[in-house]
């Protein structure tokens, strides 16, 4: 479904020698170290795994909970069309950009809205990858040093367990720990490729967690301590159906990665495995999202929370049950970590482009690059220590945000269609995907003003 974009950057001749792209301003920048630098382009694993990390981060600890509103055979069949769904609108965002040229989302947008529609989509993703990121650290500093919740009761982190309360171990000392020695070195890479090996990990601890749930799940269901999980929602009243709906935010915006897609694709050596890289991505993330939510609801059942990863502080009722939530929690955080960087890079480009739209590329300028970083990094952290109880708002704002880059803008630009290549089963296509993306913003909105999460 997805159909590969030009080449930027590169000879038309075949077979001649790769050159870096060049700059993509949002999202779609060359990230060469230095003009000077050798580079032969990205693999196809690398990409995979970079795109794959893109799209897996926090999300996947809200997906248990929306099988708990509409039951496991409905929630698990639309997680498998979101990943359907996903692969249309980047294949309408991959064609519409290879038909104008473009190596950059800003760019198709761009072309489609002139230099609002650019700016627009820029801080569209400022916007979310901002609330993603501290949303990130937020849960980094309450797994690691504990929080403590409304009602007063303390929920003890991972290393607060192991050591007793320290000031060392407190949430501003792990944060700035954090920060200083995961954070600052790993965006300091200019170029996506260069994040392949920390990506490749972050999926591997993503699945290390999804194994460690299955297990759990798997032995107590041996054991008949597991209750048969609700299969279908349990629908009585009009506040029962409208609640069905609040599962929609979570689901519409659970495989962004849209302002990924044109960075990642025009590192790669072979440009043409745009697509295959895409689907694979989509696959690798379908197998963990759908594991994840089967095996977190038929663990936790209706006492799954909002964010699973909460119940993974009491006793599982199995042997070594503390060491596994240690390990559950561990894993996690360290992924996040390792996602942290790639959600990073999209961010400090498209932030350049608002601030700075006829300067030389970033990776050109180390001044610029470093002092845009170290800003950026400076707000984030603040936002998350003096500013923790947040998750509701930057839910809202990633609801909103994201279902724009994934959905509202390739589906704009096909009915915009200026170079009159869209099919009439586009047109159908992109106003049911603008449709649904703002009954998920409306949702959204309704549910963080009125409901609550889930």
């Amino acid at each position: 479904m997805v159909m590969p974009m030009p080449s930027a950057g590169r000879h038309d001749a075949e077979g001649s020698e790769p050159l870096l792209p060049r700059k993509q301003r949002d999202g779609g920048d060359e990230g060469a170290a230095s003009s000077h630098e050798h580079f032969d382009g990205a693999s196809f694993s690398g990409a995979v795994f970079n795109l794959s990390t893109t799209i897996v981060g926090a999300g996947i600890m809200a997906l248990p909970a929306t099988m708990k509103v509409l039951g496991l055979v409905p929630g698990l069949i639309l997680v498998m069309l979101a990943a359907v769904l996903t692969d249309a609108s980047i294949e309408l965002l991959v064609r519409f950009s290879r038909a104008v040229g473009a190596t950059s989302y800003g760019e198709a947008m761009g072309d489609a809205f002139g230099a609002f529609g650019r700016g627009l989509l820029q801080l569209c993703v400022v916007v979310n990858n901002v609330g993603v990121m501290v949303v990130y650290m937020i849960i980094i500093g309450d797994v690691l040093s504990g929080k403590s919740s409304s009602g007063g009761v303390h929920h003890h982190g991972v290393i607060e367990g192991w050591f007793g309360p320290n000031r060392w171990n407190g949430r501003f000392s792990i944060l700035v720990i954090v920060t200083l020695g995961v954070f600052t070195p790993l965006t300091c890479f200019k170029r996506v490729d260069s994040l392949k090996y920390t990506s490749a990990v972050s999926v591997a601890l993503a699945v290390v967690f999804v194994v460690i749930t299955a297990g759990i799940a798997i032995i107590k269901l041996m054991r008949g301590q597991i209750p048969m999980p609700k299969l279908f929602p349990d629908v009585h009243d009009w506040s029962s159906i409208w609640r069905l709906f609040t599962a929609a935010p979570v689901l519409v915006t659970a495989y962004i990665c849209h302002y990924n897609v044109h960075p990642i694709h025009n590192e790669l050596k072979d440009h043409s495995q745009i697509r295959p890289i895409v689907r694979a991505s989509l696959l690798l993330c379908l197998v963990v999202y759908t594991t994840t939510s089967f095996f977190g609801f038929l663990l936790f059942g209706e006492a799954t929370l909002d964010d699973v990863l909460a119940n993974f502080d009491s006793d599982l009722g199995i042997p070594y049950s503390l060491v596994l939530d240690d390990a559950v929690r561990v894993s996690y955080v360290l992924h996040l970590m390792l996602v942290f960087p790639i959600v990073f890079h999209a961010l400090r480009l498209n932030m350049d482009g608002l601030l700075f739209p006829s300067a030389r590329p970033l990776s050109c300028d180390n001044r610029r690059f470093g002092a845009l970083t170290a800003a950026l990094l400076m707000v984030i952290f603040l936002a998350a220590n003096f500013v923790p109880n947040i998750w509701d708002a930057f839910q809202f704002t990633g609801a909103t945000a994201a279902v724009a880059i994934a959905y509202i803008f390739p589906a704009a630009m096909a009915l915009r269609d200026r170079h009159g290549i869209a099919t009439k089963g586009d047109k159908y296509l992109a106003v049911f995907m603008i449709v649904l993306a703002l009954v998920a913003n409306a949702v959204a909105v309704y549910s963080d003003a009125c409901l609550g999460t889930f």
